[in-house]
C-alpha cells in the first residue's frame, strides 16, 4: 500500500508508467477527505503474497492502465474479484483530472 487507509471505499491498484498520476489523484481525494487508497505493482509475475488480502479490504479496486486492461483481466482471474478498470489508449497519459473524476464516480456508487 503506497498511501491511504488500510481498508475503505476505493482502492487504486496501478502498476509502471501510471504511479505519478494515481499517487496525486489519491493525494488529493485523501485531502479533501475520501476513503481512497493506492497501491502500485512494482511487478507482476508473481504477484505479491499479500495482495488478495489487500484487494479483498476495499469496496471498490479501480485500475487504471494506458492499454485495453491486461492487469485487470489478470487481477479478476485470480482473485475473483469485480475490479473496474479506467483504460486510455489514445497514445496520450491519463491526467489527474480525469482519474480524480472517475475515482469521484465509484465514491458515489459506493455511498449510495
Amino acid at each position: 500500500l503506497d498511501n491511504g487507509p488500510e481498508e475503505g471505499d476505493v482502492l487504486v491498484l496501478g502498476w509502471g508508467s501510471t504511479y505519478g498520476v494515481i499517487k496525486t489523484a489519491v493525494e488529493e481525494l485523501l485531502a479533501e477527505g475520501h476513503s481512497v487508497a493506492h497501491a502500485h505493482l512494482r511487478y507482476v509475475r508473481p504477484f505479491p503474497r499479500n495482495l488478495g488480502d489487500l484487494l479483498k479490504r476495499y469496496k471498490t479496486v479501480l485500475i487504471p492502465e494506458i492499454n485495453n486492461g491486461q492487469l485487470i483481466k489478470i487481477i479478476r482471474d485470480q482473485y475473483l474479484i469485480d475490479a473496474k478498470g479506467y483504460n486510455k489508449i489514445m497514445g496520450v497519459p491519463i491526467t489527474k483530472a480525469e482519474l480524480v473524476e472517475e475515482i469521484k464516480k465509484y465514491l458515489v456508487t459506493v455511498h449510495v
